[in-house]
Order: structure tokens, then C-alpha cells, then sequence
């Protein structure tokens, strides 16, 4: 196996290939007398399949990331999709070299050294990248510390929590573990602390803004033992600006847009009609669009949802409003009807004192008109009874339930059709103002 290694290090040494160069005798600011010596001292009875210190304790490894670029978030898949720069740090007592100077040797040779099992265990789909070679870096310095940094992309699962969507703030984590090698074997650490993390407060994302984030050391614990584990917990709020303007306005204007049937004539059958049914159609489709970017099936009322309902009630409340208007008008043009019919027989009547008794389209009740000579008879009686009857009248009855049904049906007696329209022309507009104001505080502070 010696043999082995003594050969590949001769053959990296003597050929120009990547980031082992060697060429006029001269590598770095190694000449040939230096380096070959100390390469070949180095892997002189180098194991890389035993770890540094074994049977003398457990392995420091410090960690920093870089993060290059979040690519997607998608909440549909609850996951992220980031490029980030791994950088690893050990201290290997069987690579200890005189001097004080560092050899970058070529990422290919990680192959010939010990290195840690460390991976990404919420990572659903990951890659190295290897444009123009595997993009690897191991640096060895003379007091045997070892650099290794690599280049990944990673898909990561993050759970989000969307009830207050699109005004949410997700917090995502990126966790590192070791995959064989126990708090025996191995202990991770942050080099800097939260400077260990680079790049996260410069990112540009398309709907959101990092808010946030911390470093933090913790434990693994699994069925095999307990294993090291490091994390990094980021924040990031969702711009809600965008769906002001895509969603919220337009529903804002729909909402305004079947007021103007408060204004036109109930005559007008065709126009409030088109006006009502449009302006619903419209928010149906609305609604269904501003389900396309999310999950279909999940367990969240999200906050845009519960306006979308709110606009499409108060829309549907304008149309059911014409058509209780429309129904209470038609119901006064029969009423008028048949006072005129009643008016029509009174006059027609021969004046002998007779009283023409008509029904009406009620059933049960008559109206009966009295003559003039009758009417000044019995107008004493008539007012004594009047005001004996009034009393009651007004109670609807002796008991308090009595007068509180009577004040609750009193409220929805229509005396006039167009009453209706005037007091939803305030009514409509007062309460859409006030349900805004309890959501947009609930959903924006609370």
C-alpha cells in the first residue's frame, strides 16, 4: 500500500495537471529538494481509513459556510435550494511538517487522506460541483492542520408555517452532522461563532428578505448514539408588496365595483344584474389564482385566503342585497295595486251607505272601506278603540320576549324599497372598513 502511494505522489509531482504543478524543479515556493522529501515523510505509513488521535480522544473539527446563493423557495415542496461553500478545519498530528509555511495540494488527492463523514440531514437532493474539476479545495499547513472546503448544491426541507401567508416569516435551518462517527469519534464547532456564516445578509431574493440569523451546536441523538451536530437558523420575511398589488387591489376594486349597483335604478333589472354576477365571477377566478403557487391539500387557512373569502362575501352580499330590494319593490307595486283597485270600487259604489268589502291577495284578510257618512259617525267610537288598541299594539304583547321579537321584526319592515339601497350605500362600505382594520392588525401584529 506504501508502494502504492509512493508512486501516485511521484506521478502528481513530475506532471502539470490542475492545482499540482511541478515544473522546472520548482512548486510553489517549494523547490524539488523540499517538497518530494516532505510528501514522501507525510505518507510514510499515513492510514487514512484510522482518524487523527484515534484512541487519544475526540477529533475538533471546526466549520464556517459561506452561502453563494438561495436559488428557489418553494412552498409547495416546503424546501430551499442553496449553494454554499463548506469549509472544514482538523488538526492531523501525522501531517506535521517543518516550518511555518501551507501546501494546497489538488482536491483530487482527498482520496489519499482522512476525511470527516460530515453531511446535510435535512438535504433532499444534493451535488459537488465539477466544472472544469470536482470543485475541492485541501490546504495543509506545517503544525498539521488541515483545510478542506468544498462546493455544494442542496436542496433542504424547511417547514413553514403559511397561516399568515403572504405576511408570513419562515425560519429555515441548515443542519451539519456526522454520519458514522460519534461524541467519541468527533466534536464540531463553529470557528467564529455567527461570523462563521458569510453571505447571508448580502443575499438579493425575489419575494424574500433575510431578517435574520444565528449559529448554534447541538446533539444528534439516534438509536446508534449521539452524534455532533451544528445548525444554522436563518429568518426570512416574505415582500408583501407584491401581492398587495396582485392580489389585494384587485380584490379592493371588485369589492368598490359591486357598490355601484347601490346607485342604479332597481328598474335597471339588466344592469344590476350583469354588475352582480360579473364582479362574482370575477373573484371566483380571482381566488383560484392566488391558489395556483401553494400546496393543494395542506392543514392552513392562510391569511390570503381568509380576505379573498372576506371580499367575495361582501361582492355576493351586494347581489343577494338587489335582489331583496327587487323582491320588497314588487311587493309595494301590489300593495299599490290594490289600493287602487280598492279606491276604484269606493268610487264606483252608489253612495247608499253600502260597504264594498274586496279581498286582498293575502289570504285570511279583507280591507273594508267605510263610506264618508259611516266614517263621521263612528269616529268617536273608532278613537276610543284606537287608543284602547294601541297600547297593546305597541307591546305586541304583555310579556319582554313579546317586545324584543317585536322590536327584532320591527328592524326588517320595509316601508319603503329604496330605503334599502340608501342604507347599503353607508352599510357596505362602513363594515368592509371595519373588517380591514381588524385583519390587517391581526395578521400584521398580533
Amino acid at each position: 500500500m506504501s508502494v502504492l502511494l509512493h508512486v501516485l505522489l511521484t506521478l502528481c509531482l513530475t506532471v502539470t495537471q490542475g492545482g499540482c504543478t511541478y515544473s522546472n524543479n520548482h512548486w510553489g515556493e517549494w523547490n524539488d529538494s523540499q517538497l518530494q522529501p516532505t510528501i514522501q515523510k507525510l505518507m510514510k505509513g499515513y492510514n487514512r481509513y484510522l482518524r487523527p488521535n484515534f484512541n487519544e480522544g475526540p477529533v475538533e473539527i471546526g466549520m464556517s459556510l459561506d452561502i453563494a446563493s438561495i436559488d428557489a423557495i418553494s412552498e409547495i415542496n416546503m424546501d430551499y435550494t442553496a449553494t454554499i461553500f463548506l469549509r472544514q478545519r482538523w488538526r492531523d498530528s501525522r501531517l506535521v511538517f517543518p516550518g511555518n509555511e501551507s501546501v494546497s495540494v489538488d482536491g483530487r488527492l482527498v482520496s489519499l487522506l482522512w476525511i470527516p463523514d460530515t453531511f446535510i440531514p435535512d438535504s433532499k437532493r444534493s451535488f459537488l460541483h465539477d466544472v472544469t474539476v470536482e470543485n475541492r479545495l485541501i490546504r495543509i499547513f506545517s503544525n498539521g492542520t488541515v483545510l478542506y472546503a468544498l462546493r455544494i448544491t442542496a436542496t433542504i426541507a424547511c417547514n413553514m408555517d403559511l397561516t399568515k401567508y403572504p405576511m408570513d416569516r419562515q425560519v429555515c435551518t441548515l443542519q451539519l452532522e456526522s454520519w458514522g462517527y460519534n461524541l467519541q469519534d468527533v466534536v464540531f464547532y463553529w470557528t467564529r461563532g455567527n461570523d462563521s456564516v458569510k453571505g447571508l445578509d448580502i443575499l438579493r431574493l425575489a419575494q424574500y428578505s433575510v431578517e435574520s440569523y444565528y449559529t448554534s451546536v447541538s446533539e444528534a441523538v439516534y438509536e446508534t448514539g449521539q452524534y455532533p451536530k451544528l445548525v444554522l437558523h436563518f429568518a426570512l420575511r416574505r415582500n408583501v408588496l407584491f401581492f398587495i398589488l396582485e392580489t389585494y387591489v384587485p380584490s379592493v376594486l371588485l369589492v368598490v365595483l359591486s357598490w355601484v349597483s347601490f346607485w342604479i335604478s332597481q328598474s335597471s333589472v339588466p344592469a344590476r344584474t350583469c354588475i352582480g354576477v360579473t364582479t362574482v365571477l370575477t373573484m371566483t377566478t380571482l381566488m383560484m389564482g392566488a391558489r395556483t403557487s401553494l400546496p393543494n391539500a395542506n392543514c392552513f387557512i392562510k391569511a390570503i385566503d381568509v380576505y379573498l373569502g372576506i371580499c367575495f362575501t361582501f361582492i355576493f352580499g351586494a347581489l343577494v342585497e338587489y335582489a331583496c330590494a327587487h323582491f320588497y319593490t314588487m311587493k309595494h307595486h301590489t300593495i299599490e295595486d290594490l289600493h287602487r283597485e280598492l279606491q276604484r270600487e269606493f268610487n264606483e259604489s252608489n253612495g247608499n251607505g253600502s260597504i264594498p268589502i274586496v279581498r286582498s291577495t293575502q289570504p285570511n284578510r279583507s280591507m273594508v272601506i267605510a263610506t264618508t257618512a259611516e266614517q263621521s259617525a263612528n269616529s268617536d267610537t273608532r278613537n276610543n278603540a284606537g287608543a284602547k288598541e294601541k297600547a297593546p299594539a305597541q307591546g305586541c304583547g304583555p310579556s319582554s320576549a313579546k317586545d324584543a321579537l317585536c322590536r327584532v321584526v320591527s328592524v326588517f319592515v320595509v316601508e319603503n324599497p329604496h330605503d334599502i339601497d340608501r342604507r347599503s350605500r353607508k352599510v357596505f362600505p362602513l363594515a368592509f372598513l371595519f373588517v380591514n382594520i381588524l385583519y390587517w392588525l391581526y395578521y400584521l401584529f398580533l
